[in-house]
């Protein structure tokens, strides 16, 4: 039987990094201007139901092309049509807190992981089966 082996010591500079933009006040603004966005975003376009559930502002009646596949999180806001089911928002809960976590890196860091869901590290964290992917 062999010890675990310790992760790698990173760098002082990517700790300093992680600490600056990660759950940070810097993160946490950028989770703020998400969330305005997603709320103007919604009130201008959502034809339906607008509630709050799971955490999220869920915005329902959205046109098809104001949001990406079964909906879209943006912040605190899940935009959808109709596709609010308990497993699905308990899966864009996982992306609310992403946002929380990344800020506006988010965006960018979920276009970096790829359009495949089955390979994007924020789907599969968020899980696959809830979110309608398997």
């Amino acid at each position: 039987m062999t010890a675990p082996t310790a992760e790698p010591e990173r760098p002082a500079a990517a700790r300093g990094l992680s600490a600056l933009f990660l759950d940070s006040p810097i993160s946490r603004l950028g989770y703020l201007y998400a969330t305005a966005v997603g709320l103007v975003w919604g009130f201008v376009w959502s034809t339906g139901r607008v509630e709050r559930r799971a955490g999220l502002f869920v915005f329902r009646g959205m046109p098809r092309r104001t949001f990406g596949r079964g909906g879209s999180c943006v912040g605190a806001c899940y935009l959808t049509d109709r596709n609010v089911s308990d497993d699905v928002l308990e899966h864009e809960a996982v992306h609310k807190r992403q946002w929380q976590r990344y800020g506006m890196l988010f965006p960018f860091l979920y276009l970096l992981a790829g359009r495949d869901p089955l390979r994007n590290r924020f789907e599969i964290e968020a899980g696959l089966e809830k979110g309608g992917y398997r």
